[in-house]
């Protein structure tokens, strides 16, 4: 028997915008629930300012306390609870027909082509468009033409899995016409076909390009790139293990800087490293810190004990808790290039809200973007996903000024981190 499907998720939203909205989530337990639960969370612009997480290995319980991050954002709580739902395993079969029961198949991939008026912001406009719409970016690729004029074509799936609807692709072509007013001068939404297959290749960064943001040798470093003297001042994450309070987890004790997603990535971490959570606490933030405490076991059942693994897993979490994302800014030939990295999941997935934060960034400062497009790299330890974003010389901004290019690095990461 299961249970009823109204209490799998329950959201409690606050009193006012104040106080942060529960989400709980009680299921039966999958291997990487968390994190796909949390990157959910994150989809819909939601912070994460506390969380319990507990599990058997059958049954778990979660508890969430999130608020919109920025706070104008606007979420449908509805849609984000059918979201949650369905990455819940069904709670009408038996844990063990879940375990055994292969992995969905990826959603469809479906092409957004948008005719526009080119104009400063207008892909973050368009963006926020398709945030809103539920609709999740995989690929961009930006053309302008020298009339004035920009294609942009967004390699799509959709979080409400309605796209093959006629109903739906009307729905979203006229929310983009209604929102972009004069500057859309048309829009079309089809399957995508073998145009995506040629997008989809892995980039040819150069290999100046590729040191600087996938070197493996980090922790020592607080950015890729110089920065204001606060964000200097960070301090690496602390990671301690201890096998002695329990006698069936290892207990990692973590200490970092707080930032937007560090839930997400923690999570997407111990998923990616087949490393189990069987109770987890992530305190609120104190002083723009968080102390974080998990009960883990490896895949297998058993502590960690391996001194080595324990070095391995503690490197990569220092590492990622303080280089979730990897930003450069640099010159090709003589334009200039602004480089946004993320690792992807095991499964394929990139971190969400990217293009959407980045875009912002750039808007507020003023500075326009010649052409984006996101790609995948291939390390030996990883695939990245890579946003690439020629940008467009301003008087009032020249970009060949190293003052200019730090303001934008650390603008970018700051929207980025949620500082």
């Amino acid at each position: 028997m299961g249970i009823p499907w109204d209490d799998v998720v329950v959201i409690q939203q606050g009193k006012d915008l104040s106080e942060p909205c529960i989400v709980t989530v009680n299921c039966p337990d999958k291997a990487g629930l968390g994190c796909d639960l949390c990157r959910i969370i994150l989809e819909f612009g939601l912070r994460i300012t506390r969380a319990d997480i507990s599990t058997d290995g059958r049954w778990c319980y979660i508890v969430f306390w999130v608020v919109p991050h920025p706070a104008s954002v606007k979420v449908d709580w509805e849609s984000l609870k059918t979201r949650l739902l369905s990455a819940c395993p069904s709670c009408l079969f038996s844990y063990h027909f879940n375990q055994l029961s292969t992995s969905p198949s990826p959603p469809p991939i479906y092409l957004l082509k948008v005719w526009c008026v080119d104009q400063k912001g207008l892909l973050y406009d368009i963006n926020e468009i398709l945030c809103n719409l539920e609709l999740i970016i995989q690929r961009v690729k930006a053309m302008p033409t020298p009339d004035g004029r920009v294609l942009d074509m967004f390699f799509i799936t959709d979080g409400m899995e309605l796209l093959h609807t006629k109903k739906r692709q009307d729905y979203v072509c006229e929310s983009l016409k209604d929102a972009l007013g004069e500057r859309c001068i048309s829009s079309e939404l089809q399957l995508a076909g073998p145009e995506y297959g040629h997008l989809q290749g892995f980039s040819s960064l150069p290999p100046a390009f590729a040191e600087e943001l996938f070197s493996s040798e980090l922790l020592d470093k607080v950015s890729l790139h110089p920065l204001s003297q606060d964000m200097k001042t960070l301090k690496t994450p602390t990671v301690t293990v201890d096998n002695s309070l329990s006698p069936v987890h290892t207990l990692l004790q973590i200490q970092c800087v707080d930032q937007k997603g560090l839930c997400y990535d923690i999570m997407r971490i111990s998923k990616d490293s087949d490393i189990k959570v069987a109770f987890g606490r992530f305190s609120s933030s104190v002083e723009g810190f968080r102390n974080i405490d998990l009960f883990v076991q490896q895949n297998d059942g058993k502590k960690i004990i391996d001194p080595d693994s324990q070095k391995t897993l503690c490197s990569c979490l220092k590492e990622e808790m303080l280089h979730p994302l990897r930003v450069i800014i640099a010159s090709r030939g003589p334009d200039t290039e602004l480089l946004v990295a993320n690792p992807v999941e095991l499964s394929g997935k990139g971190r969400p809200r990217v293009f959407y934060d980045v875009t912002l960034a750039l808007k507020a400062l003023g500075v326009c973007i010649f052409s984006a497009e996101v790609v995948r790299h291939s390390t030996q330890e990883r695939q990245w996903e890579v946003y690439r974003f020629l940008l467009e010389e301003n008087r009032n901004f020249p970009l060949t000024r190293s003052q200019t290019r730090s303001q934008i690095v650390d603008k970018v990461r700051r929207t980025l981190m949620g500082w």
